[in-house]
């Protein structure tokens, strides 16, 4: 059940809605939160009051609000400001209405005289590992705002990346749906009007092109099912791609592709070098840093090599060796560096140097990416459009001879 409650907090009086069985397990929920309810009342149940709750529930954290989180705590810490009273400030300033939870539970563990990594690790779905372990070493060695720093560049550097990647993937992706679209419309109109020509020419159609007139009446007598069914096609492709059963065959053809394959070892290499130093940095143990980077890697086999270290480290073996031996994911600067970091002690910093030469590397492959992508769309294009035209025209052909 919903219900619509005030509630007193250390920053004011807020109102909220919450799912609860009834009023009194509404009222137990809102205590902790660190909150004394104020008025509780029933939210009737309607579609808009149901709607907003979930998109409440399911709107996510970005990464950028991440790290502006991150650094704003930081500053605030550095400049004086208890941990409760920054968090205050940062409740006040927040509009993200799951951020405001988020900093309300948060605040209230501080205060009942909890940690703040403790508080952080409630939120699994927000707040990786990574962010949770590096708040802790914080914590423990005294300098939490530093390491808040640390987490915020990390996460700014991390999303900038992101945000670079798409941006280059954009392009094509939308020449690509402007074909379906533009495609399935021809075939729609177009192609109709030509088969009814043919018909009454009496025209005997090749192959390719009775293929083409049957697709084209069926999408003329069907659109709308039409466009469900290339939607649900696309929702299920994706789905498949994403289910633990394609993992392996995905993460496997990914870093084999041609350009692609290159950009996924460089920014894997990048992730796990820049996680590893960071949390060095901060003062994890590095049995305790491979394990957490092993979360950061999306691709199974990343996360097999970095297993591979971590049982490696435990039983007093090389941490360079195991990415020697795995040069068909990681490049062989990588062992060689982490060899030297090894001997001289600089590990961390070895580490640091890696991520931010991969990180340019990917940086530079991203702005020409689309000049790289572009002759290949002009393929694909070229191949369908020369396929429609020679499947339609052929019949015309037939018929000038026959005139002849």
């Amino acid at each position: 059940m919903l219900f619509a409650y005030k509630a007193k907090t250390k920053e004011g009086i807020i109102e909220d809605v919450i799912n609860a069985a009834d009023r009194f397990a509404a009222a137990r929920d809102i205590r902790g939160r660190g909150s004394i309810p104020l008025q509780i009342r029933e939210k009737k149940d309607n579609f808009l009051a149901t709607a907003f709750y979930f998109l409440n529930i399911f709107s996510k954290v970005k990464t950028s609000e991440l790290s502006i989180f991150t650094k704003n705590l930081s500053g605030m810490l550095s400049a004086g400001l208890s941990l409760s009273r920054a968090l205050s400030v940062l409740f006040k300033q927040t509009k993200n209405k799951t951020m405001r939870r988020i900093l309300l539970s948060l605040s209230a563990e501080v205060n009942a005289g909890g940690t703040l990594s403790g508080g952080l690790a409630k939120f699994p779905d927000v707040f990786s590992k990574l962010f949770v372990s590096m708040a802790r070493s914080g914590e423990e060695s005294g300098n939490l705002s530093a390491s808040l720093s640390e987490i915020g560049f990390n996460l700014e550097k991390a999303d900038a990346l992101s945000k670079k990647i798409r941006g280059a993937l954009v392009y094509p992706g939308v020449i690509l749906s402007a074909m379906v679209v533009i495609g399935v419309l021809m075939f729609a109109f177009v192609v109709p009007t030509l088969a009814s020509t043919f018909k009454e020419l009496g025209v005997t159609l090749p192959t390719s092109t009775r293929a083409i007139v049957w697709v084209g009446n069926f999408f003329s007598n069907n659109l709308v099912l039409t466009f469900v069914l290339l939607l649900a096609s696309a929702l299920g492709f994706y789905t498949l791609l994403r289910s633990s059963f394609m993992a392996k065959y995905v993460d496997f053809l990914i870093v084999r592709l041609p350009v692609i394959g290159n950009m996924a070892k460089e920014l894997n290499t990048a992730r796990t070098t820049r996680s590893l130093a960071s949390l060095l940095r901060s003062g994890v143990s590095i049995v305790r840093a491979v394990e957490i980077t092993e979360d950061v890697v999306q691709n199974i086999y990343y996360k097999k090599v970095l297993r591979e270290a971590q049982v490696a480290v435990e039983k007093g073996g090389s941490f360079a060796e195991v990415f020697e031996k795995n040069t068909h994911l990681y490049p062989i600067m990588m062992s060689e560096m982490i060899e030297v970091g090894e001997e001289t002690g600089k590990l961390s910093e070895m580490l640091l140097n890696i991520a931010v030469f991969y990180e340019n590397e990917i940086e530079n492959k991203t702005k020409n990416l689309s000049t790289i992508i572009e002759p290949v769309l002009m393929i694909i294009i070229g191949a369908g459009v020369g396929f429609f035209a020679i499947s339609m025209i052929s019949p015309l052909y037939s018929i000038l001879g026959e005139i002849n």
